[in-house]
This record gives structure tokens, sequence and C-alpha cells, in this order.
């Protein structure tokens, strides 16, 4: 069976993107399960592995090429995206213009997936500041592909071997979350996750949620009543649908030891509830997924990290586990 091409996005060219990119295209675990193609710049990889030691791209593959013989790809290779100055900016710094790059390379992946060139996305982490320099407002990724990719539901959903977390809300203030629970949406999530889980891992999984306040609510002594009123709702209804499920559960003992054992998928109602227990699990092997699309989409579990950007210090195992779940995915 032959491999499944991967689209895989370089990320902002300011950040760690490009050099965990370079890592990914010798690493022979990847190489053996898909076919990774960067799209992104070949110059500013090249400018990237001379200063940090690392490998340059065993293959350049132009825009015409690709859109001429992108399925005969074999082996890793870059799709260059010719248009960025590669030696017109300084690595760690945030820009108008590394974001715009950025986003670029996003949209090009996008088109990609949608005409059948690639079987899945995975992404480099885009800098939010550099993007909203360029005039590009979205949140993140996941609100890209959603909108881009026209997909009626969606969420993001991290997958590590220690848990696997949806979140309802995702890039949204504290005072915001609560008016954008909802039974619908919290129903949507829980589904999106059972069948990703099921797929992933072969079985029917057991969902837990958690609660949005302190104990869960403690029967309406905390909050309003939106245990009650909204997420209980929304886990009757997915028994009605037999998803094996339990909760609300209070977060602050939903993810001890003895519960992670019990439980396949986490349902969180809002960013740092899933995302502080999963980064001091599993930070280095956490895979951000955006369930609901047309076409897998990963993505690493981290951010651009200009501090340590282009001297060879990240570390680029969140890539490669996120390109390895696409290839399953995908296949």
């Amino acid at each position: 069976m032959s491999k499944p091409l991967i689209a895989v996005t370089m990320g902002d060219p300011a950040g760690v993107g490009p050099e965990i990119c370079l890592q990914l295209l010798a690493n022979e675990e990847v190489l053996a399960i898909a076919t990774p193609v960067i799209f992104g710049d070949a110059r500013l990889l090249a400018r990237c592995a001379r200063q940090t030691g690392l490998q340059a791209p065993p293959r350049i593959v132009s825009e015409i090429e690709w859109s001429e013989k992108c399925r005969e790809i074999d082996g890793s290779a870059v799709l260059d995206l010719f248009g960025f100055d590669a030696e017109g900016f300084e690595p760690g710094k945030v820009s108008a213009k590394t974001g715009a790059a950025g986003f670029r390379y996003v949209e090009k992946s996008i088109e990609a997936a949608l005409a059948g060139q690639v079987a899945a996305v995975a992404t480099a982490p885009l800098n939010k500041e550099a993007l909203h320099a360029a005039g590009i407002t979205y949140p993140g990724h996941t609100e890209m592909f959603a909108e881009k990719m026209a997909s009626k539901r969606s969420c993001m959903t991290f997958y590590s071997p220690e848990m696997i977390c949806s979140l309802v809300t995702v890039h949204i203030g504290y005072q915001d979350v609560v008016p954008a629970l909802t039974t619908k949406r919290i129903l949507d999530v829980i589904e999106l996750t059972a069948e990703s889980v099921q797929r992933v891992k072969g079985k029917k999984p057991r969902i837990a949620v958690c609660g949005l306040n302190p104990h869960a609510g403690e029967h309406g002594l905390f909050g309003r009543g939106e245990e009650e009123t909204i997420i209980v709702p929304a886990i009757e209804a997915a028994k009605a649908k037999g998803i094996t499920i339990e909760g609300p559960l209070p977060p602050d003992t939903a993810f001890i030891p003895a519960r992670r054992r019990t439980v396949d998928a986490y349902i969180c109602m809002y960013h740092d509830q899933a995302l502080i227990p999963l980064k001091a699990l599993a930070f280095d092997t956490a895979v951000n997924t955006t369930l609901g699309l047309p076409v897998p989409r990963t993505s690493v579990d981290h951010g651009t990290a200009c501090d340590i950007a282009w001297q060879g210090k990240a570390n680029g195992s969140s890539l490669v586990e996120a390109v390895k779940l696409a290839a399953k995915m995908a296949a």
C-alpha cells in the first residue's frame, strides 16, 4: 500500500517551525509510514539548516511541478512557495511579513487538501501576534481550517499517550465561555470525539465530560446551574445515541491517574481546563487535531518559541507525532 502524502506547513518563519520541519524530513520513523512535503520556502529552510547544523532539504519541488506531478512524489520534499525574503528578516522576531508568510503556507495546504492532492495536513506553529500584525484576525489554525473547509461543525482535540481531550470553547476569554456554552455545541463535540477516537483506537470509547464550575457545581451551589441546564442535557442526549459517557465530573479530580485509566477521552468546557493537565503530562508528545473537517488536520502542541528559534534547541517530537497521527487518520 502506498504511503499517504502529508502536507506539512512550515509555520511562522521566525519561530521554531523551520528547524522542526528540517528534523522531520530526516526522521526515518516518519518516512517509513508517510511522505511528508513541507509547504514553505526552500531558501529559508536552507538558511536555517546552515545556521542550526541540520541537514538541508533533500528535494525541492516548484509549484508548477507540484501541480503536474504531486502524486508521483516519493520521499520527503519541500514545496517551494516562492515569495518570502529568506534573508531579509530576523529569526526570533515577530513581524507582519512572517505572519503573512505563515498564513500563506496554511492557505496553500488547505487548497491542496481540498483538491485531493494530499491525504492530510500537519501544521507547525503560527504566531498570533505576527498574524494580527499582518491583518489576519483568525484566533488560530482551528478557525482557519473550519472556515476555509466550510465545516458545519468542528472541534479542537488533543491526542497524547496519556490522555485525549476535546474542547467545547477554544480561543476566547473566560468571561465569554458561559455565553458560548450550549447543549448543542457540547453534544457536537461529544459526537465528533467519539467518532474520531473509535477510528483511531478501533474500539468504542469511554467519554468523560468535565463540569464548568468547581466541584461540577456542587448541585447548584456554585455557578448558575450550567451543569444542570446545559451540560447534563448534552450528556443525556449522547447516552440516547449509544455513546458510553459519564459526567459532569469535578474538574479538579477528573484527570487523576485512577480516573485516566477508565477514560478514553475527556470533553472540556474551556481551553485551560484541558491544556493545563495535558501539557503537564505530555508536552512533547501531544498532538492537536481539528475534528469535523473533510481532510484530517493535525498540529504540534506548542507555539513558535521565538526565544529559542533557529538555535538548534527545538524539540521536533510533537511534529513527528502530528505527522504520524495524520497518516493514521488518513489511512
